[in-house]
């Protein structure tokens, strides 16, 4: 049974009618007419008044295209898109690249080795620690909310947390990174009309081009349920930001050069629909960037009490042969033990890389029905909730990260 979603005092019965249309509404769903002052999600009421909306920018009745799965495209309003999204349904929001995955028909095979980079890589993982993510993430999840809204439009603190994520990772980039290897890295803001940029940094490899690059992400925004409410995101997905960002930091100050070049991304508005990601893969489906490999990192820091400490390795939506590489990378350099498990359409940034025909992966903390559900996406997505929240979880993502660029961009050695 679906759950019970109550949308209630809006301007029109209409929004219940066009959203029912696409899926079924669960017992009890209702929507009443009259002002919008309330609205009920997953039996939890919230203010919608206008006083309770004020200071933030977000029109709940622009419309958008929305892309779910195995539907034609359609129009919802940004209220509809919370709804959706509060009753576990997962979408692209299309509405700015309706053409991403025009590419997909022309996709290019890969293969990918054994992993044999055994010494390179555990020098780098050794030299993870735990304390550069703590230190980030307790400023990362001190933003009321990093949300961002896919209109026109932005939040002060989703864009100051994305600018203060910047200056970060230049920071980590001038104190870890020597002189020459510092040459070779580029970091930029990837624009974004609402404000919050997605973040690259660019390590250029000396392989052509054609040999594709490889992409580590994370999202970098988080949201509330009903977003107007604090969203510190520490699970959801600062753990992820922090997670590669560790990473980042341990290849710079191993000296890392890579053959292929290797990106490391932190997306924009995840949260609204993949918007940030769709945009990046778009501008390089559009310019025939080849990516080699593309492994997402979103939730890593959550274990579930009464449960075994695992790795969660994502097999739909997802590319085969790079999945299979990646659990022989948990096998070969991790402590603990992967188990197979499914999040369905859309459900992080991988996604708009695979639409767009690129090989791309997720690995999450743990199976999908053990993930922190209980908590992210409201004020309670906090590093202190609760034990289970786990920076020694994270580092293990850290590794694979590490791991995962080492053998699939190669290392140049003189």
């Amino acid at each position: 049974m679906k759950a019970s979603i109550y949308l209630l005092s809006l301007t029109a019965s209409a929004l219940g009618v066009s959203l029912g249309t696409f899926y079924e509404y669960g017992d009890g769903q209702r929507v009443l007419p009259g002002p919008l002052d309330e609205v009920i999600l997953n039996g939890q009421t919230f203010d919608a008044s206008p006083a309770a909306r004020s200071g933030f920018s977000l029109d709940l009745a622009e419309k958008r295209l929305v892309q779910m799965e195995g539907k034609a495209p359609v129009w919802m309003t940004e209220l509809e898109k919370i709804e959706a999204k509060a009753n576990g349904i997962q979408f692209f929001d299309i509405t700015d690249t309706p053409a991403l995955g025009f590419r997909a028909k022309a996709e290019r095979s890969w293969t990918y080795p054994m992993p044999t980079a055994y010494t390179q890589v555990t020098s780098v993982i050794k030299s993870l620690t735990t304390e550069g993510p703590r230190a980030l993430l307790e400023k990362f999840t001190s933003f009321r909310t990093r949300r961002t809204s896919s209109s026109y439009y932005a939040w002060a603190e989703g864009q100051q947390s994305q600018k203060w994520l910047l200056s970060q990772i230049q920071r980590i980039t001038a104190d870890a990174a020597s002189p020459e290897l510092q040459e070779l890295i580029t970091i930029k803001e990837f624009s974004h009309p609402w404000g919050q940029h997605t973040i690259i940094a660019r390590i250029n490899g000396s392989s052509p081009v054609e040999d594709g690059i490889v992409v580590i992400g994370a999202h970098q925004d988080s949201t509330n349920m009903w977003p107007f409410l604090p969203a510190p995101g520490a699970d959801d997905d600062g753990s992820g930001t922090v997670t590669i960002l560790e990473s980042y930091r341990g290849l710079l100050a191993a000296g890392f050069t890579p053959k292929r070049s290797i990106e490391f991304h932190w997306y924009s508005a995840e949260e609204g629909g993949l918007l940030g990601s769709q945009a990046v893969a778009k501008s390089y489906e559009i310019e025939g960037i080849e990516v080699y490999a593309m492994s997402q990192f979103d939730m890593t820091a959550w274990v579930k009490a009464g449960t075994q400490e695992e790795i969660g390795v994502i097999t739909d939506y997802v590319d085969h042969p790079l999945t299979e590489f990646n659990k022989e990378l948990i096998d070969a350099y991790l402590s603990l033990p992967y188990v197979e498990t499914k999040c369905g359409y859309a459900c992080s940034d991988h996604a708009s890389w695979r639409k767009a025909g690129y090989p791309s992966i997720f690995t999450i903390e743990s199976s999908f029905g053990h993930a922190n559900h209980a908590n992210i996406h409201s004020s309670r997505d906090r590093i202190d909730v609760s034990p289970e929240f786990s920076f020694d979880h994270m580092l293990e993502f850290s590794k694979l990260a590490v791991a995962f660029a080492i053998e699939l961009a190669g290392w140049e050695t003189a």
